[in-house]
């Protein structure tokens, strides 16, 4: 099968540091389709060579075992090309149309890695000059739109000129290895089938936790946020992926079908529970990696005076069958203690108790899905010290079987942008999202945007280097529970 992927942005941030490594991966494995073409776009007055070079360059920064030796570039080399475009220009689009329909490939992935604001003209461009016919696919990154209306919008344009099974909606955790692993756990084993479900579960929580500031992206992210960079999309969809009913085939829409319930049976916001059962902070100077480092407010590009979050933690809850009255929290933030991802399916205590158990110990599911990958399942056991001593129970302590993805399957793991990518050229789009299911995360998250927009407080200050505003405690305490490293 030949290709064209067409990078637009293709000197960007994000086309060297995570779709060119993903690329050359996949070509270092032997699973990008061969005869392909990869076309960087942008502005810049550049040759293929002056091209090749630039992204050779950006290689030196790519983490050791994914960079590739001398040899390794020269032939992955060979299949970039670059080509101006001025993406207000209809003609710098009518010569791309020209140098992608010599060549007539059998599939066009069109690669939008630009500003979201940019999205409708570059695929309102991309339709006047005539390229998107059936054979074309369009990536979008994240985030699409800042509110339900500018997402509708987007969405709108996008409809009038493509077709739905041409829009690829790209989320990266779900690409994630141990994402694809737990849809493997859930409908790929019978075992905990039954037991998941809220006679079972006492709560579940999601952590995504950076230990690094907003770095160079300042002035980005202080119009964005945490709520809108990491809950509505990254977090949602686990949400989504820990709740969903089994979809009666692995096809796309039956996915995304279930994942769409999910969404639309979220509690809805009333004002006393957004009072309650969400927190905002924003990191003030600290530590992090033994050194001060300065506060949100201090960062090159933030306002001085801004009120945009840096940490996010809420209370949920699905109101459906399954799931009814079970708590789901969700905590995200940047300068936390460490960077860390993970979801705790949390199991309520045994009905009666016959042994001595340590206070606090109950069966609990991880998931881990950064930087560790792999399942950990915490049990009470007995040790070979456990007496009964007289008239006391036995004593049982907590054991811990874990599952290590990377030490099980080692180079066969395939990144996710890999992963993706790769769906992308397949034509594959379970692992994409739908534009209803945008909208319905939308909808769920608009109501806490407003809250906060008409809030007087300020976020919640933490110093860098913790795990956040203490609220975000209270919160959980306040149904009994606690945060893991509170334990």
């Amino acid at each position: 099968m030949s290709f064209d992927l067409v990078l637009f942005g293709g000197t960007g941030d994000l086309a060297w540091r995570k779709l060119m490594p993903a690329l050359f991966q996949s070509f270092r494995h032997g699973t990008l389709p061969a005869n392909g073409r990869i076309i960087g776009v942008a502005r810049d007055d550049l040759s293929d060579d002056d091209y090749r070079a630039l992204i050779g360059s950006r290689f030196d920064a790519v983490e050791g075992d994914k960079r590739p030796n001398v040899e390794e570039f020269k032939r992955f080399a060979e299949l970039l090309h670059y080509q101006r475009v001025d993406l207000s220009k209809p003609q710098d689009f009518a010569a791309l149309a020209d140098t992608l329909l010599a060549r007539d490939a059998d599939s066009l992935v069109m690669y939008v890695a630009t500003a979201p604001a940019l999205f409708t003209q570059v695929v309102e461009q991309i339709a006047a000059a005539k390229l998107n016919g059936p054979k074309t696919r369009v990536v979008l990154e994240k985030p699409l739109g800042h509110d339900l209306a500018s997402n509708r919008a987007i969405n709108q344009a996008v409809g009038s000129v493509l077709a739905e099974n041409q829009v690829f909606r790209i989320d990266h955790y779900l690409g994630k290895p141990s994402v694809q692993n737990l849809f493997a756990m859930r409908f790929g084993n019978a075992l905990f089938e039954p037991v998941w479900r809220r006679e079972y579960i006492a709560n579940i929580q999601i952590t995504i936790a950076e230990d690094l500031g907003v770095e160079k992206r300042g002035a980005f992210y202080d119009q964005t946020g945490a709520l809108r960079d990491m809950v509505q999309n990254h977090a949602l969809q686990l949400v989504c992926a820990i709740a969903m009913e089994p979809p009666i085939n692995a096809h796309a829409d039956a996915i995304r079908d279930e994942k769409l319930k999910v969404l639309r049976s979220l509690k809805r916001w009333n004002p006393e529970t957004l009072g309650l059962h969400t927190v905002r902070g924003q990191y003030a100077a600290g530590t992090a990696y033994g050194a001060r480092v300065p506060g949100y407010l201090e960062e090159p590009g933030v306002d001085p005076e801004s009120r945009t979050e840096t940490f996010v933690a809420l209370r949920t809850e699905i109101e459906n069958w399954r799931w009814a009255g079970v708590p789901f929290y969700i905590r995200t933030g940047k300068r936390l203690s460490s960077r860390d991802a993970r979801i705790e399916v949390n199991f309520k205590p045994t009905p009666h108790a016959i042994y001595d158990t340590p206070q606090g110990s109950f069966n609990r599911l991880v998931i881990n899905l950064q930087p560790k990958d792999g399942l950990e399942l915490h049990l009470m056991a007995q040790g070979q010290g456990s007496r009964k001593r007289s008239g006391r129970a036995e004593q049982l302590a907590p054991v811990q079987a874990d599952l290590d993805f990377d030490k099980r399957f080692g180079s066969e793991r395939v990144g996710a942008y890999e992963r993706l990518l790769l769906d992308v050229l397949d034509g594959r789009l379970n692992l994409f999202v739908r534009s209803d299911e945008q909208e319905a995360a939308w909808r769920w998250v608009e109501p806490i945007l407003e809250y906060w927009k008409n809030e007087s407080r300020p976020p919640r200050s933490y110093a860098a280097g913790t795990w956040g505003p203490s609220a975000s405690s209270a919160m959980i305490a306040r149904d009994g529970f606690y945060w893991s490293e509170e334990a």
